[in-house]
């Protein structure tokens, strides 16, 4: 069985896997790679998920989530201001982790929301690879803390999956880089994608992998352009648009026009009836203090690498927002020099969690030797006396790592003690994360002081940590996997689990089904429209057939035939593209009609032939 690679996206997820030695995305029947992180439930109990999910948010806001990888094991109080930008309604009586109310159902929290994407993307592996994949390496953001590492995990249980390993999204990208270029030398990786940004300063040499330094915000990104670019448009047009439905219908608008800005130097969003045109240089401005916010970590990275920019090799540009091209120009400048981009930076974090998957079979092509030394992005600790942190693993220390050490008492005849366990790099323990507490009891009764308490902090691979504490004179012991204070319990997990399992085929089933109806849907109508303008360019008997295929579809979408649904609108492509063809040719002589030859050269971009100003 092979492993896969999987990269859990903000705004797009990806499977990957190694086949005859090389890494390759898998495709879904479109033959897209990107699957939409957008889930829809619906009322009758089924859920949607992707293209279609996302591309009818504006239509159902209220059943509808995306970006919800910014919530992913964080609590409720930490979440209101996320919530309220994304119109989403947090179930309020729970307090432990976030709930998203859904009419009509129980509340869905953001794990159970990435498991349905993770369901779809191991879907696509089975059919793919025919049969289960043996196991997953999924990426993380570098600076996803204990708590969101653990949720991660969780989602992948309740979709089915094995975690071979969590393993950050800079580090993934560098091995598709390193590996597929058989680099060495000291690399930057920024990665800006829709919700996060990270950077890591990775060395490599002679197979060796590592970390020296990552920083970051796990609330930065794309989606954060999308919503300054929305503000300005409502601002220009003149709206004042607050529903959920309309807010939805923003978002995708402006989300195509900065796409269309990569490329073009103005772009047009149409919203509430207005059409506002945005320049380049307008999308620059307002983006701009987003995009030097990720300077500030970037200087923080080389500073605790002990490194200047001149010093760094080559940088490599990972996510989908660093297509913009104020990003890359911002990069060049802050580490002078030009980005590399040959990789695609939508896939090249999928790619590098497929080659670590595929070498984690120790079978593989790939490499024999390849080490792979990650760095914890956060120091993690114990409150002691006076609130106070005692230091074990300081921030971008090399994982697997551990530490101990020793504690007493404070108190006379203390029997237990507690231990909280916190993340973060401030000095006292309310100003970090919480990441839990567990006890150690059954002390000897004994003057404070006497006792002695070793405790061990131990972080794995995944970036997990383990507690472990124990009295060296009794050896009594408590030991614990940290796990997320706003995480889910395990019964909680094992409910959806099992309710994974118990619906996976049928789940799939009826997306597929309904993505082929949405694509149908489309088709009919824009051939409806095109029929209603131009039916004067029919031949002799071609509607009666257009007609028929039209007819035939639409009964078949009423059923839950899939395959027939896309037979059917292969077909009306087929019998329709004669007619579209007629109808391009009547559009091109219309344009040149009465114009100069030299004109339309010109306005197609092509050297001046003639000099004597014929007509077109």
């Amino acid at each position: 069985m092979a492993n896969i690679g999987i990269d859990l996206g903000t705004t797009n997820s990806l499977v990957a896997v190694v086949m005859s030695g090389k890494a390759r995305c898998l495709l879904d029947e479109t033959a897209n790679p990107l699957l939409p992180s957008a889930v829809r439930y619906e009322p009758d109990g089924t859920v949607v998920v992707g293209r279609a999910a996302r591309d009818e948010a504006a239509a159902h806001p209220e059943r509808t989530f995306t970006s919800v990888k910014r919530f992913m094991g964080r609590a409720p109080a930490e979440c209101k201001a996320d919530a309220a930008l994304f119109r989403y309604t947090m179930d309020e009586s729970e307090e432990r982790f976030v709930r998203f109310s859904v009419p009509g159902r129980e509340p869905v929290t953001p794990v159970e929301v990435s498991a349905e994407v993770l369901k779809v993307l191991r879907a696509r592996a089975i059919e793919c690879l025919f049969g289960e994949p043996g196991g997953a390496v999924i990426t993380v953001p570098a600076y996803f803390d204990d708590a969101q590492r653990q949720a991660t995990k969780d989602a992948a249980r309740i979709a089915g999956l094995e975690v071979l390993r969590l393993l950050n999204e800079p580090t993934a990208a560098a091995i598709a880089y390193g590996l597929d270029k058989r680099e060495t030398g000291t690399f930057a990786v920024y990665d800006l994608g829709g919700g996060t940004f990270d950077v890591s300063i990775l060395e490599l040499n002679d197979g060796i992998f590592q970390v020296l330094a990552t920083a970051g915000d796990t609330h930065l990104g794309g989606d954060d352009f999308d919503r300054a670019l929305g503000e300005h448009v409502l601002a220009k047009a003149g709206l004042d648009r607050r529903g959920d439905a309309d807010h939805r219908e923003l978002l995708l608008a402006v989300e195509a026009a900065k796409r269309q800005l990569t490329d073009a130097e103005q772009a047009t969003v149409s919203i509430g009836g207005a059409a506002v045109t945005v320049t380049r240089a307008e999308f620059d401005a307002l983006i701009r203090p987003t995009v030097e916010r990720t300077g500030a970590a970037c200087r923080q990275a080389l500073g605790d690498a002990k490194l200047t920019a001149d010093k760094i090799d080559a940088v490599v540009l990972v996510g989908g927002s660093t297509r913009v091209p104020l990003v890359r120009t911002y990069v060049g400048e802050l580490f002078g020099r030009v980005p590399y981009t040959d990789l695609d930076p939508d896939q090249v974090v999928a790619l590098g969690a497929a080659m670590q998957a595929d070498i984690l079979t120790g079978s593989s092509q790939l490499s024999d030797d390849l080490l792979l030394l990650d760095v914890i992005p956060l120091s993690l600790g114990l409150e002691v006396m006076g609130g106070v942190v005692e230091k074990f693993i300081p921030r971008c220390s090399t994982i697997p790592f551990s530490q101990s050490q020793t504690f007493t008492t404070h108190v006379d005849n203390q029997t237990a003690l507690d231990l909280h366990i916190v993340q973060g790099d401030r000095e006292l323990a309310r100003d970090n994360r919480s990441l839990g507490r567990f006890k150690l009891s059954g002390l000897p009764r004994l003057p404070a002081g006497i006792p002695r308490i070793r405790v061990e902090f131990l972080v794995d691979a995944d970036g997990i940590l383990t507690v472990h504490a124990k009295e060296e004179h009794t050896g009594i012991e408590a030991r614990t996997e940290v796990k997320p204070s706003y995480g889910l319990s395990e019964d909680e997990i094992e409910r959806m689990l099992e309710d994974s399992i118990d619906h996976a085929e049928t789940d799939v089933d009826v997306r597929l089904l309904i993505e082929a109806r949405v694509e149908a849907d489309g088709i009919l109508t824009a051939v409806q429209k095109a029929l209603s303008v131009d039916v004067a360019l029919l031949l002799p008997g071609e509607q009666a057939v257009i007609d028929a295929v039209a007819s035939a579809l639409q009964t078949a979408m009423t059923a839950e035939d899939r395959k027939r649904i896309a037979d059917l609108s292969h077909k009306l492509d087929e019998v329709t593209a004669p007619f579209a063809q007629r109808r391009i040719e009547r559009d091109l002589t219309l344009a040149l009609s009465g114009r100069d030859a030299g004109e339309v050269g010109k306005q197609l971009g092509l050297k001046d032939r003639t000099a004597t100003g014929e007509k077109a």
